[in-house]
């Protein structure tokens, strides 16, 4: 979904110029300053379209704003509590917030691929990726926050105690197999996060390449032929990836904060 032709670069530098970031520092300290940019700005978006239709919210005949948000709502409480035993205030504004945030990051891909950045170019800013979803460090740094909620749910729900027994009596429930369950249990707790952010990288990633190699190798009058029905398929996967995030969130939050009565 090009705007622009590649021009006098190769589709080799095009795709190559098309996957690097904006970044200030260098190597691990690194920051990719255009991820952040549009997933701060995809964030205070969210916030303002849900904060601005809650204060205008009517109990009369909602206009269309309300009615889709409200939906969304519905959508993402009836998973909440299905899925979550627990009682907490946190875990449906969080659910709700992962759900629109991740879909709005992902939604970025159907912008024409050369579009924001050729913008850019003529602001003298040699690289930028507009979906943030696309950069493992946001998937990643995403798939943390819900690594540090695991660890929190089940202090809080289990104890101290609880938290220890969690990891080291189980599955085999004797002293004898501590060790052997403590490193199954803590493989599995560090699969969670790292499965959680690169499953949503990896999808979002390849959907951007995808577009990238269209625009690169096709002439500009017919990449519409691929691009197009891509677009129509790619709208049910960023939506898809928004939601297998949330139901994993909520997923693990549950099961951290499962007594262990209901293991």
């Amino acid at each position: 979904m090009s705007v622009s032709s590649p021009g006098e670069l190769t589709a080799q530098t095009y795709i190559k110029h098309h996957l690097e970031n904006l970044q200030i520092g260098s190597g691990f300290w690194s920051l990719n300053i255009d991820s952040l940019f549009f997933s701060v700005f995809l964030g205070i978006l969210f916030l303002g379209i849900f904060r601005y239709v809650a204060k205008h919210a009517t109990s009369g005949v909602p206009g269309k704003v309300q009615c889709f948000v409200e939906i969304i709502i519905d959508f993402v409480d009836g998973n909440v509590r299905e899925i979550f035993n627990g009682k907490s205030r946190l875990i449906a504004p969080l659910a709700l917030t992962i759900f629109v945030w991740v879909f709005l990051m992902n939604l970025m891909d159907l912008i024409p691929i050369d579009f924001l950045p050729y913008i850019a170019q003529q602001m003298n800013i040699p690289h930028l990726r507009v979906v943030p979803s696309a950069d493992v460090s946001v998937t990643m740094s995403m798939a943390i926050g819900v690594f540090i909620l695991i660890i929190f749910y089940t202090l809080k729900y289990k104890g101290g105690i609880g938290f220890l027994k969690e990891y080291t009596l189980h599955p085999f429930n004797h002293w004898a197999f501590i060790p052997v369950n403590f490193v199954l249990e803590i493989v599995t707790l560090l699969s969670k996060p790292i499965s959680l952010g690169l499953r949503l990288f990896g999808n979002m990633y390849a959907g951007e390449l995808i577009f990238i190699l269209i625009a690169g190798l096709l002439p500009w009058w017919s990449q519409w032929i691929l691009s197009l029905p891509w677009a129509i398929f790619h709208v049910l996967i960023i939506t898809l990836q928004a939601f297998i995030f949330m139901i994993l969130t909520i997923v693990y939050l549950s099961m951290a904060s499962a007594k262990d009565e209901d293991h």
